[in-house]
């Protein structure tokens, strides 16, 4: 039988792990034990971060639709659901956009809505 050494598949997994790990600081991009657990916890970082980011804009969102909402001697819960009973479904992102640049259509939808 003829003995198989693996040496190409191994040197490529480990250049692989080394390319991804290229501006991570010390040991972390030259040693490519330590590279490989540094990639995989940075990925799983990555991944958890993308999933916070939406939870994060939302409360933005809601704080400035509250501001704006306060300004006017009107709540945020009551306003969004006034708004819901006068069949106007706009969601957070697009009212939080419009209380932020657009005061007269804000104030347009908060009074139609009172």
């Amino acid at each position: 039988m003829v003995r198989v050494k693996r040496g190409n598949l191994a040197v490529k997994s480990r250049k692989k792990f080394l390319h991804i790990a290229k501006g991570y600081r010390g040991a972390n991009s030259k040693l490519s034990v330590l590279a490989m657990e540094q990639v995989i916890q940075s990925l799983y970082f990555a991944y958890v971060g993308r999933k916070l980011k939406k939870r994060t804009f939302r409360k933005i969102w809601i704080h400035r639709i509250n501001i704006a909402a306060r300004a006017r001697e009107n709540v945020y819960s009551r306003m969004l659901g006034a708004l819901r009973q006068h069949s106007i479904f706009l969601n957070r992102k697009m009212l939080a956009m419009i209380a932020f640049s657009d005061l007269a259509t804000f104030n347009l939808l908060e009074r139609s809505v009172r």
